[in-house]
């Protein structure tokens, strides 16, 4: 299921417990495994992955557990300090293309010696 803002907060608890399963069952691990890798009770595991409310310091031993604190980044991003408008006129100024072997054609026009009959002295 995808988590969307039109769902209950119950909801919600329910999903991610469900995900938090779903990934410990991919590491192959136990409940009981969990718990001991995060320093919580076997009894905090099951109401998590139950979908119960559960405080976050013990959401976060269970992600580090399960090597899901990297997901955090995405989840919260850092702020930038610079708002959207701002991050796309950034990108705007970076190069879309490499110049031709180092020099643009203008300046290699310049440094040929112009033609001449070859009398001149």
């Amino acid at each position: 299921m995808k988590i969307q803002k039109q769902l209950t907060d119950k909801a919600i608890l329910e999903e991610m417990g469900r995900r938090i399963a779903r990934q410990r069952l991919n590491l192959d691990l136990t409940q009981a495994e969990v718990a001991t890798r995060s320093g919580l009770g076997k009894r905090t595991v099951e109401r998590i992955e139950a979908g119960e409310s559960a405080q976050m310091e013990s959401l976060i031993r269970i992600m580090r557990a399960l090597n899901l604190l990297g997901q955090l980044d995405s989840l919260l991003p850092e702020d930038t300090g610079l708002r959207p408008l701002e991050l796309l006129k950034l990108r705007k100024k970076e190069r879309q293309r490499a110049s031709a072997s180092g020099k643009s054609g203008l300046e290699e026009k310049k440094a040929e010696p112009g033609w001449s009959w070859g009398d001149e002295k």
